[in-house]
C-alpha cells in the first residue's frame, strides 16, 4: 500500500524532518542492493526484461491509486506493496529495491513536488527492503514450488510489507493533516485491512499463474484493474457515507441556542468536515468574524484581521434555502490547491444552509432573551429613574433579612421630598420628572455600593443600608443622604430647593421586609409632623392603624357628599376683650365615625388630587359665614389656612377672587394664612399669585411665625400684612427666657414694618396680660372660646360678655386707656381657612 501526496505549499519543519529522515534511511537501503546488484550482474536478457518489467509494474502500480483528499492534501491508496512481492518472486532482492525506486520515481516525478516524491520514493523502497529483509531472514528458496508454501510464506512477507508502508506512511500523514497518529491509525483501519487482504490475494494469485504458466500473466493486469476499481468505488461510497454522518452530526451540533457555541461549533466541526486549514464566518458587512480551525476559535472580533493562510479560499453565502436573508459568508480557507468535488460542494451548500438557519435561531433566542432580560430589569427597576422599584427592594431586603443575618445590620432609610406635587402641578411633570431624576442621581452617588437605592414611586425613595456595624450608623448614613438633597436644583435656569423628610428603621427581630417597610414610613412621617429632618422609628410613637388607611379611600365621597365643616375661633383683641375676626377651621362630620380630627385626614387630602375641591369647599364655608355675620351686624374678617401646593397652582388666585365675587364680599375680609416653607421662598411662581392675591385687597397672614427654617427671608420675599406667633411660644413665656424673648423681638419686628401680631394658644388671663403689657394687641385661645360653629359663634357674639355685643372677655384696662392697633380689626380686618385643625393642634387649615 502507498500514498502520494499533492501539496506544492512546503510543510512544517517537523514534516521535512521525518521526510528528511525516511530519505536518508532509503539512501542506505539503496546503496546496500546497488552494491549487491554490482556484484551480481544480470546474467543473461532475460534477466533485464525481468528488471525492466519490475520498474514498469512499480511504476504503473504508482499511478493507478484510489485518491482521498486531506485539507489541500490528496492521500491515494495504491498497489505498490503489490508489485514489491511479485518483483521479489522473479527478480534478485537488490534488483527489486532499486527497480521499485526508480518505478516509483518514474510514477511520480512529474506530477507531484520533489518533497513528496523524495517520500515516495524513500518509504516504497524502505518497504522493498524490509520484504527482502523477511525473504532473505526465513531462509526459504523463494518462492517456493508447493502452492500452500507459496501462500504461507507470502503472507507474511506481504504482512510485513504492508505494516511497514503504514508504520512509515501514517505518522506522515497525522502530521500533515493534525491529527493524533493514533486517529489516524483507526481511520479506515477496515478498508484498509480489506484492501491488503485483496491485494495479497492478487499476489499469491500472480505467484500460482506464474508457476503453473507464465503466459498467463497477461490475464493479470485486467483482473488487477477490475479490483482496483472495485475497491476504489468501495472506498468512495464509504467516505461519502462518513461525510454524510459527520455532517449529520454536525448539524445536530448546531442546533443549539447560544450564537458563540454555534459559531463555534460551526468553524471546527467545518474544518474536520471539509478538511481545510481555517475556516471563517463573517456575520453581517464585517459586524462580527470567527476564525479557527480543529483546535477551536482563533480569532473573534471586529477589526479586520488578515488570516494566517495564505492560499484557496472558497466563499459561500449565508443566505439559507429561501435566499431571503444576507447573515453573511463562510470561507474555506486551504494552504495548497484544492478543489472541491461535487459531492462535497453539495455537503458544503447543505452545511452552509444548516448554518444560517441555526445563527438565525440564535439571533432570535438571543433577541428573546434581551427582550425577556429587558422585561426582567424593567419589572424590578423604575423607567424613569432607573433606580430599583418596590418589588427589588422587597425581594432583596427579603433576602437580606433571611440569608445574610451575620453580615451586619441592615436599616431602611424612607425618604419623601416635601411639597413636590406643587412642581408638577405648577411647572408640568416635564419638570417634576427632571426633578426626580436629579434627586435619583444625588441618592446613587451618596449610597455606598452595597446599598439599595429605590423608588417607590411618586416622590417617595428608599434605600437599603446593608452590613452596618451598628444601629446607629444607620443616622450617620440617612444624615448624609438628606444632606445630598440639601442644594438647590437647577431646572431650566431657575434654581429650585427641595425639602425632604426621612425616616430609618433598622431590621426587626420578627414581620420581614414588609414591615421593616411600614416602620420606616412611620418614622418619615413622624419626621414631617414634627418638621424635623429625619426621625428613627421608635415604637412607643407608632400609631399607624388601618382606619386612618380606609380613610384615604373615602376622601372623594366626602368631597362630593359635603361631609367637610368649618367651625370657626374668634380672635379677639387683647386689652378690650373684642372679637376682631374668626379664623376657619376644617373638620371632617364621618357619617360612620363621627367628627374625624384634620391630622387624621388633612396629609391624605395634601397628598391627593382633591385638594382644589376640598380648598374650595372649606373656602366657600367660611365666606358664607362671613356673610352671615355681617347680616347680623358683626363685620369680621375670616381667615383660612392655604396649603402650599395651592400657591404652586397659577388658577388658584383666580378662583379666591371668583368666591369672593359669588358671596358679595370684599377682598379685605378675606385673610389667607401661610406656612413657613423653603418652597415658597424659592419659587417664582408663588410670588406672582401672592402678588395677584395682594394687588386684588386679599390680605396675607404668615402663621406659626418663628418655627420654619426662613422666617426673615420670606418677610423680605412675601408682603404679608400680619404674623402670628406660635403657640409653642406663648405657652413657654412665663417659664422660658428664650421664649419672653421671641415674642418680644416678633412684635418688635411687627411695629417696625406696620405689620398685625397675632397670638395664638392664649390659654390664660396671666398670658393675656403678658402678651398685652408686650405690646401684643390681639390674641386667640381656649380663653376666649374653642372652635365653635358659625351660628354658635354668632350666638356668642349676640350674647356678648359683661353686657358687650360683640365681646368675648373683659377689658383690662379702663374705656380712657385703650389701645389699639394699626387698623383695627373690627371693622373688617379678617382671615380664612381652606382646610384646618384646632387652635392646640400644630398644624391647621
Amino acid at each position: 500500500m502507498s500514498r502520494a501526496t499533492e501539496r506544492p505549499q512546503a510543510v512544517e519543519p517537523r514534516l521535512h524532518a521525518v521526510v528528511y529522515t525516511l530519505v536518508a534511511c532509503a539512501a542506505v537501503v539503496a546503496l546496500v542492493a546497488l552494491i549487491s546488484a554490482l556484484h551480481r550482474p544480470p546474467a543473461s536478457v532475460g534477466d533485464v526484461v525481468t528488471t525492466a518489467t519490475v520498474v514498469v509494474m512499480v511504476a504503473l502500480a504508482a499511478v493507478i491509486k484510489t485518491p482521498v483528499r486531506i485539507r489541500s492534501t490528496t492521500l491515494a491508496t495504491a498497489w505498490v506493496e503489490t508489485a514489491i512481492v511479485v518483483g521479489l518472486a522473479v527478480a534478485p532482492s537488490p534488483r527489486v529495491i532499486l527497480a521499485t525506486g526508480l518505478g516509483v520515481a518514474c510514477g511520480s516525478v512529474t506530477r507531484l513536488p520533489a518533497i513528496k516524491t523524495a517520500f515516495g520514493i524513500a518509504k516504497h523502497t524502505l518497504v522493498a527492503g524490509g520484504a527482502a529483509a523477511v525473504i532473505a531472514l526465513m531462509g526459504h528458496r523463494w518462492p517456493p514450488r508447493e502452492p500452500l508454501s507459496i501462500v504461507v510464506l507470502l503472507a507474511i512477507v506481504y504482512l510485513v510489507a504492508a505494516l511497514l508502508d503504514d508504520v512509515l506512511a501514517i505518522p506522515v500523514i497525522a502530521l500533515a493533516s493534525g491529527t493524533p497518529i493514533s486517529r489516524q491509525f483507526r481511520n479506515n483501519l477496515d478498508l484498509r485491512i480489506a484492501g491488503f487482504g485483496v491485494r495479497f490475494v492478487v499476489a499469491a494469485c500472480i505467484l500460482l499463474i506464474l508457476r503453473a504458466d507464465p503466459r498467463l500473466l497477461l490475464a493479470v493486469p485486467p483482473l488487477v484493474l477490475s479490483l482496483h476499481l472495485a475497491y476504489s468505488a468501495r472506498i468512495r461510497r464509504r467516505t461519502e457515507q462518513q461525510a454524510w454522518q459527520r455532517l449529520a452530526r454536525t448539524t445536530d451540533a448546531l442546533n443549539v441556542v447560544d450564537l458563540g457555541q454555534v459559531l463555534t461549533t460551526a468553524i471546527t466541526q467545518a474544518a474536520e468536515l471539509f478538511s481545510a486549514d481555517e475556516v471563517e464566518i463573517e456575520l453581517g458587512k464585517g459586524d462580527r468574524t470567527v476564525r479557527g480551525g480543529t483546535g477551536g476559535i482563533t480569532y473573534d472580533g471586529t477589526a479586520p484581521e488578515p488570516s494566517a493562510v495564505d492560499g484557496v479560499v472558497i466563499p459561500v453565502a449565508l443566505e439559507g434555502h429561501d435566499h431571503a436573508d444576507d447573515l453573511g459568508v463562510l470561507r474555506l480557507r486551504f494552504a495548497g490547491a484544492v478543489r472541491l468535488s461535487e459531492r462535497e460542494q453539495y455537503t458544503l451548500c447543505t452545511f452552509a444552509s444548516a448554518l444560517c438557519t441555526s445563527i438565525r435561531n440564535a439571533q432570535a433566542y438571543a433577541e428573546l432573551a434581551r427582550i425577556a432580560e429587558e422585561h426582567a430589569y424593567a419589572a424590578t427597576h423604575d423607567a424613569l429613574t432607573g433606580l430599583s422599584n418596590r418589588r427589588h427592594l422587597l425581594d432583596e431586603g427579603t433576602e437580606q433579612l433571611t440569608t445574610r443575618h451575620a453580615e451586619g445590620v441592615t436599616a431602611l432609610v424612607l425618604i419623601d421630598l416635601n411639597h413636590f406635587k406643587e412642581v408638577n402641578d405648577t411647572l408640568g411633570h416635564g419638570a417634576g420628572d427632571r426633578v426626580l431624576m436629579q434627586v435619583a442621581d444625588r441618592l446613587r452617588g451618596a449610597a455606598r455600593p452595597d446599598d439599595l437605592v429605590a423608588r417607590l414611586g411618586g416622590d417617595e425613595f428608599a434605600v437599603l443600608l446593608r452590613g452596618l456595624p451598628a444601629p446607629a450608623v444607620a443616622a450617620h448614613r440617612a444624615d448624609k443622604l438628606l444632606a445630598a438633597l440639601h442644594e438647590p436644583l437647577d431646572l431650566d435656569g431657575m434654581r429650585i430647593s427641595i425639602e425632604a423628610s426621612g425616616g430609618i428603621a433598622v431590621a426587626p427581630a420578627g414581620g420581614g421586609m414588609p414591615e421593616l417597610l411600614r416602620r420606616a414610613d412611620v418614622a418619615m412621617y413622624q419626621a414631617k409632623r414634627a418638621g424635623q429632618r429625619i426621625s428613627t422609628y421608635a415604637p412607643t410613637r407608632d400609631t399607624a392603624d388601618l382606619g386612618r388607611l380606609t380613610l384615604g379611600g373615602e376622601l372623594p365621597r366626602a368631597v362630593a357628599d359635603h361631609e367637610f365643616t368649618v367651625n370657626f375661633q374668634p380672635i379677639v383683641d387683647l386689652g378690650s376683650g373684642e372679637v376682631i375676626g374668626a379664623e376657619a377651621l376644617a373638620r371632617w362630620h364621618h357619617p360612620t365615625h363621627g367628627m374625624i380630627d384634620p391630622l387624621r385626614f388633612l396629609e391624605a387630602v395634601e397628598r391627593s388630587g382633591l385638594l382644589p375641591a376640598f380648598a374650595e369647599a372649606i373656602l366657600d364655608q367660611a365666606l358664607i359665614a362671613a356673610g352671615t355675620w355681617r347680616d347680623a351686624g358683626f363685620d369680621l374678617p375670616v381667615s383660612v389656612n392655604v396649603s402650599p401646593r395651592s400657591l404652586l397652582d397659577a388658577r388658584f388666585p383666580g378662583a379666591v377672587l371668583a368666591r369672593l365675587r359669588a358671596h358679595d364680599l370684599p377682598p379685605d375680609r378675606l385673610m389667607l394664612e401661610l406656612t413657613e416653607t423653603l418652597t415658597l421662598s424659592q419659587l417664582d411662581v408663588v410670588d406672582r399669585v401672592l402678588s395677584r392675591l395682594r394687588d386684588s385687597g386679599v390680605r396675607l397672614a404668615l402663621d406659626d411665625f418663628g418655627t420654619g427654617y426662613s422666617s426673615l427671608s420670606l418677610l423680605s420675599r412675601i408682603p404679608v400684612h400680619e404674623l402670628k406667633i406660635d403657640r409653642s411660644f406663648v405657652t413657654a413665656m412665663e417659664s422660658a427666657a428664650e421664649s419672653a424673648a421671641v415674642i418680644r423681638s416678633t412684635l418688635d419686628l411687627g411695629r417696625s414694618l406696620d405689620l398685625i401680631v397675632v397670638a395664638e394658644g392664649v390659654e390664660s388671663e396671666p398670658q393675656r396680660r403678658a402678651l398685652w403689657e408686650l405690646g401684643c394687641a390681639a390674641g386667640q385661645g381656649h380663653l376666649f372660646a374653642r372652635p365653635l360653629p358659625a351660628g354658635s359663634l354668632l350666638a356668642a357674639l349676640q350674647r356678648g360678655a359683661g353686657g358687650r355685643p360683640g365681646a368675648l372677655a373683659a377689658p383690662l384696662h379702663d374705656a380712657g386707656a385703650v389701645i389699639r392697633l394699626p387698623g383695627r380689626r373690627s371693622g373688617g380686618r379678617g382671615r380664612a381657612a381652606t382646610a384646618a385643625s384646632t387652635a392646640d393642634e400644630p398644624r391647621r387649615y
